[in-house]
C-alpha cells in the first residue's frame, strides 16, 4: 500500500530526497520502508519547532518597529505584557482578515504631563484670604497651582510668555492649571495684558482645531477674556487695612531682629501709627496710602469689567472663608467647572488661629497655614475705625451694586 502523505511532509520529503540535495543535518535521513511513520512523526515534531520560532520572531519584529524591546527607554529591566499576535497585526491596521481592513485601530499613547499657562488666575486681593483658598483648592485631584505667587502680569511681564509658562505645574489634559497673586487686581495694567493672554490661548487653540488662526478682535469689552475665569477674594476693607498694617509692623519686626548689614545698618525706621498713615493732616482719609486704596473694590473692578464680563469673576467673601468655608469652596468648584469634591470633611477650625484648618484624605492631622497667618491685629480706636466705615460705605455700596451681591460689611 502507498502511505498518504499530507503537505507539508510532502513538501520535505521531495526536497530532501538523495538525487536533489545534500541531506541537511538538522534533518532526519531518510527512512527505509519499515521505518515511515517514525520518520513522518519527526519531521511534524521538527516543523512545529521551526513555526513557533518564526512566531517569536515576527513578535520581535513587529515590537521593535514601534520601538519596544523588553527593556525600557533607559535601558532598565521593565515589565511588559507579552502582546499577541492579533493585537501586533492590529497595531499595524491588519486583521484576522489580512490588510484589507478599512478602518485602522492606532495603539493609543500614554499621555504626558506638560506645563500650560493657567485657565484661572485668583486676582486679588491682599489679605483677602487668598492663600486660605488655593491651599483648599489644592486639595483637588483635578487643580494643579503655581508655588510662589509669579507676579507676572504686575512686575515681571517683560521675561515673556514662556518664562510665565515655566513656573506653571505640569498637568494632564482635563486638569486646572492655576496660580494667584493678589495684586492683580489693583494694577492698572493687568486687566488688559491678562484678557490678551486669555485671547491669545483661545484664538491658537481655535487654529489648531480649525486649521486657521481665528480672529476675535481687540478683546475689549464684556466680550473679551477668551476663557479665562477670575476669582478675587472680597474682605470688608476695614478689617483688611487693619490686617495689611498687621503685616507691615510683623515685617518690620523680623527686620529687627536680623543682624544688621552695612546695607541696613543706620537705616531702621519706625512704622507710623495706623492713624497717621490712615488719614491726612486735615483729618479727611487718605486713599494714596496702599492699605486704604487696595479696599475701593469698586474703583478697581470698573477696569476690569472693559476687558472681562461679569460672568467670568467670581467673588469670594473672605469672612465666609473662615465661618462657612465649605460653603464657598462649592462655589468656587462650580464656577471653576470642578466636581464637588471639597466639602465639609475637608475643614477642620482651630480655636488658636481663629479660622479653619485643612484636612487631608487619609492625613492624621489638620494642616494649618504658617504663623503669618491669622496673626493678631493691634488695637485700633473704635473712633478710627467708625472713620473708616463712614468712608468706605458709598465705595462698598457701588461694589454691591456692580456685582449684585451685599456682602454686608456696613
Amino acid at each position: 500500500m502507498t502511505p498518504i502523505i499530507t503537505g507539508g511532509v510532502l513538501l520535505l520529503l521531495a526536497l530532501s530526497t538523495p538525487s536533489q540535495c545534500a541531506p541537511d543535518r538538522r534533518t532526519p535521513p531518510l527512512p527505509g520502508p519499515r521505518d515511515f511513520r517514525g520518520y513522518a512523526n519527526a519531521v511534524r515534531s521538527q516543523a512545529a519547532e521551526f513555526a513557533a520560532a518564526a512566531a517569536a520572531s515576527a513578535e520581535a519584529t513587529l515590537r521593535i518597529r514601534h520601538g519596544e524591546s523588553n527593556r525600557g527607554v533607559a535601558g532598565e529591566e521593565v515589565e511588559r505584557p507579552e502582546a499577541s499576535a492579533e493585537a501586533l497585526r492590529i497595531r499595524h491596521g491588519e486583521s484576522s482578515r489580512g490588510f484589507a481592513r478599512e478602518e485602522v485601530v492606532e495603539e493609543e499613547e500614554e499621555e504626558v504631563a506638560r506645563r500650560r499657562l493657567p485657565q484661572a488666575i485668583i486676582i486679588g486681593v491682599k489679605k483677602g484670604g487668598t492663600r486660605a483658598l488655593l491651599e483648599a483648592l489644592r486639595l483637588h485631584p483635578d487643580v494643579r497651582a503655581a508655588g510662589a505667587e509669579p507676579h507676572f502680569f504686575d512686575r515681571n511681564y517683560q521675561r515673556g510668555l514662556e518664562w510665565y509658562r515655566s513656573l506653571m505645574p505640569p498637568t494632564l489634559e482635563g486638569q486646572l492649571t492655576m496660580e494667584k497673586t493678589p495684586s492683580y487686581f489693583v494694577t492698572e495694567a493687568a486687566p488688559a495684558r491678562i484678557s490678551a493672554l486669555a485671547r491669545d490661548e483661545r484664538d491658537s487653540f481655535r487654529g489648531d482645531h480649525n486649521g486657521s488662526g481665528g480672529g476675535g478682535g481687540d478683546g475689549g469689552g464684556a466680550g473679551g477674556g477668551g476663557d479665562m475665569r477670575l476669582v478675587v477674594v472680597v474682605r470688608d476693607p476695614v478689617t483688611r487695612a487693619i490686617s495689611d498694617y498687621a503685616q507691615t509692623l510683623s515685617k518690620q519686626q523680623q527686620q529687627q531682629q536680623q543682624p544688621p548689614t552695612a546695607a541696613t545698618a543706620g537705616n531702621a525706621t519706625r512704622v507710623p501709627s495706623f492713624e497717621a498713615l490712615a488719614f491726612r493732616a486735615n483729618g479727611s482719609v487718605d486713599p494714596g496710602w496702599s492699605a486704604v486704596r487696595i479696599g475701593l473694590y469698586a474703583q478697581h473692578l470698573a477696569r476690569w469689567l472693559l476687558h472681562f464680563p461679569l460672568g467670568r469673576m467670581l467673588f469670594v467673601s473672605g469672612e465666609r472663608l473662615v465661618t462657612a468655608p465649605a460653603g464657598e469652596l462649592a462655589r468656587v468648584q462650580r464656577f471653576l467647572g470642578l466636581r464637588p469634591v471639597i466639602g465639609e470633611r475637608h475643614f477642620a477650625f482651630d480655636a488658636t488661629k481663629g479660622f479653619p484648618c485643612l484636612q487631608r484624605s487619609g492625613g492624621k492631622r489638620p494642616h494649618c497655614l504658617g504663623k503669618t497667618k491669622g496673626r493678631p491685629h493691634p488695637r485700633i480706636e473704635p473712633e478710627v475705625i467708625q472713620r473708616l466705615r463712614d468712608f468706605y460705605r458709598p465705595h462698598n455700596q457701588e461694589f454691591y451694586r456692580m456685582v449684585g451681591h451685599d456682602f454686608g460689611w456696613d
